[in-house]
């Protein structure tokens, strides 16, 4: 019987299994549960809808349970060039979406995830004695969540329109189209459609912010999460909320086809024939059935519709000397600001994994 339980099998959920292997546990020690087989599906979907065509994660955006070597390090000596780990240096390298794929694809048959697999959904975590249970598919000592993002999200005074599409739903371009939202998706929709001969109005509350990564890198070292740790409940929450604003990368490559007589910029939704929502995903545990139970089940603490982690990724109520109860990807945006990224999913999975050989 396994020990371990990793609840979700997409790309977090991915990260955290090759990294428990790396770091010795046997794979007979684990269960995965996830109603999908590829850990790249859903992100995979996503992607061909904004028809992304480049990562924005830099060359430490891969599954590999160690930072290095990255992806740059891996293109170097593919091409024999030093050009891709100058780019990295300057934040400029972007791997192409194909090759991304192509890595999780290469790591998923290599790695035996598909026997430690078990096709279902978790609906209920809830603490025993001897650890947790998950519904009905038994008890695990230690068990990490990575359930992913809990839904799009829609403005609600845009709900019912009969021209809304979302932009992580497949969908063609109309003559003219108005895109709501101001990040790296809309940044992207701005310029599929232009590029579909469409005038585009961008539809934005805020400016966006122009950035390399989704969170200034600083945040993603040890000096700088220890400062992020260091903040009390609201200086850490008024600091996530300007991390985590939208935001795309500068560069010519985004600014040229802006230029366009095309394009324009409104306050409000127009008679447009066609609206985008580029507007991600629905933010707080309470979108997530599995963690709103666990929250009021269990009274665990939340600030701002965010579980308030410890720094190791861990729900502090219900893990001890025995069991850990930890979670990855975007509900662990308290303990690492970045947690929606293969870097955070890398986090989180390394602290699990002392836990794991520790308890």
């Amino acid at each position: 019987m396994p020990r371990i339980a990793i609840v979700g099998g997409g790309l977090a959920g991915f990260v955290s299994y090759l990294t428990l292997r790396k770091g010795g546990i046997d794979a007979d020690e684990i269960a995965v549960f996830s109603p999908e087989a590829d850990p790249a599906a859903p992100w995979r979907r996503r992607a061909a809808a904004i028809r992304q065509t480049h990562m924005r994660s830099e060359s430490d955006g891969h599954c590999l349970p160690t930072s290095f070597p990255g992806l740059a390090v891996r293109e170097s000596r593919r091409r024999r060039s030093v050009t891709p780990l100058l780019a990295s240096l300057v934040d400029r390298y972007h791997p192409t979406v194909d090759d991304f794929l192509a890595h999780v694809e290469a790591l998923h048959v290599a790695s035996a995830w598909q026997r430690r697999l078990v096709p279902a959904r978790i609906d209920r975590v809830r603490a025993v004695d001897a650890g947790f249970a998950l519904d009905a598919r038994g008890e695990f000592e230690h068990v990490l969540v990575a359930t992913g993002h809990p839904g799009l999200a829609l403005p609600d005074e845009l709900r019912g329109d009969p021209r809304l599409v979302h932009a992580y739903e497949p969908h063609d371009y109309a003559r003219e189209v108005c895109v709501v939202g101001a990040g790296l998706a809309a940044a992207t929709e701005w310029r599929n459609a232009l590029a579909a001969g469409s005038r585009v109005v961008s539809v934005r509350r805020r400016e966006p912010v122009r950035r390399p990564l989704n969170v200034p890198r600083p945040y993603l070292s040890r000096r700088g999460l220890a400062s992020f740790h260091r903040l009390d409940r609201e200086a850490r929450t008024t600091l996530l909320e300007q991390l985590l604003a939208p935001s795309y990368p500068p560069g010519r490559e985004w600014d040229e086809p802006l230029d366009s007589k095309g394009f324009s910029i409104e306050r409000h939704v127009n008679g447009a024939a066609q609206v985008i929502c580029a507007t991600g995903f629905l933010r707080g545990y309470q979108h997530d059935p599995l963690l709103a139970a666990l929250v009021d089940e269990h009274g665990l603490a939340t600030v701002d519709g965010r579980l308030a982690l410890a720094a190791d990724s861990t729900v502090p109520e219900l893990t001890d000397e025995t069991r850990t109860l930890a979670v990855a990807g975007v509900a662990g945006q308290w303990a690492y600001p970045a947690a929606d990224t293969l870097m955070g999913a890398r986090y989180a999975a390394h602290h699990f994994l002392r836990r794991c050989r520790t308890r």
